[in-house]
């Protein structure tokens, strides 16, 4: 019979083969190399926006939003323009039109001279526009500026969403964002500093004659443009962001940077809608002003008057509704 085969023996388990079965795995750490790999950072990609409507469309969207609630904002106006008259202005005037026209009556002649002074009254009236007759005259403008803003604004937001509102709610209630409101108007003034140190740098080398060469003066006139262009791009959102500020419980910080994400990959096109408001109202101001200083110089002034006040409530429209258009 076949001898029974006994059971070969078992290794006994060494002391290190048991530690390596109870030891934990452990990934594998990455050779270090002594180069650090390239990669491209990349900028995020832009969002998808609504296409806006076209500048002309916002203006007479504008316009028609103010004329259905005419005795709001017309009770506004007037409020705004007796409080200038009062504090600012005064019931004489602070410009001198008659005199300067006068003046330039005897200096041009004929069709082109009449052209060229009507022009140059109309300027004489932009510059003097927003000046007054008291030495205090500047603060109360802009105090007067920024409460009728702030009460054109909630009245403006009120309308669109269709409350009921009147005037004197438009001042009391529209006040509550005073503060940042002013905080957002001062960094609208810093941003405007390159620009006034390169157009006045721009003047005194004309006026002293320091760029002689054609070169020269190109070469300061692109300095200038590029300041231009640099104050543009910093206010594109912060003019954005007086219309957002005015939101509940909203900060400057925190409204500029709101005003920036709405205005980001959009500058270039904000800025035709924005350049179009300036260029239609004075356009519309020198067709009516222009036949009224050659024929009505004394009217022309207060017909001036009354056309600023209107063009505050027109700007403020205009440039909500472009707000709410890009939301």
């Amino acid at each position: 019979m076949p001898k029974k085969q006994s059971p070969r023996p078992t290794a006994k388990p060494t002391q290190k083969t048991t530690a390596a079965v109870t030891r934990p795995r452990r990934l594998s750490l990455p050779k270090r190399v002594w180069y650090k790999p390239l990669t491209w950072r990349f900028s995020p990609p832009a969002p998808v926006y609504t296409p806006l409507p076209k500048a002309r469309h916002i203006f007479m969207a504008s316009l028609r939003v103010l004329w259905q609630n005419k005795k709001l904002f017309g009770g506004i106006v007037i409020t705004y323009g007796v409080l200038n008259i009062i504090l600012v202005r005064g019931l004489s005037g602070s410009s001198d039109l008659a005199t300067i026209k006068s003046s330039l009556d005897g200096a041009l002649h004929g069709f082109g001279g009449k052209t060229v002074e009507s022009l140059t009254s109309f300027g004489y009236l932009l510059t003097t526009s927003g000046s007054g007759s008291a030495s205090g005259s500047g603060v109360y403008q802009f105090l007067l500026l920024t409460v009728s803003s702030l009460a054109f604004i909630w009245a403006l937001r009120q309308k669109l969403a269709q409350r009921t509102v009147g005037i004197r709610d438009s001042f009391y209630k529209g006040m509550y964002p005073l503060v940042p409101f002013v905080l957002l108007v001062m960094l609208v003034m810093i941003q405007l500093i390159p620009t006034l140190i390169a157009a006045g740098l721009y003047q005194v080398v004309l006026a002293n004659g320091i760029a002689v060469n054609t070169w020269e003066k190109v070469l300061w006139l692109v300095l200038f443009i590029g300041a231009l262009l640099w104050s543009l791009r910093m206010l594109t959102a912060t003019i954005i962001s007086l219309y957002i500020v005015t939101l509940p419980n909203m900060y400057p910080l925190r409204a500029y940077r709101s005003a920036k994400q709405l205005v980001y990959k959009r500058r270039l096109l904000l800025w035709r809608k924005l350049i179009f408001l300036p260029i239609v109202l004075l356009l519309l101001a020198a067709l009516i002003e222009i036949p009224l200083i050659l024929w009505l110089t004394p009217v022309a002034e207060w017909i001036f008057f009354i056309l600023s006040m209107i063009a505050l409530p027109v700007v403020h429209s205009y440039l909500y509704n472009l707000y709410r258009d890009m939301l």
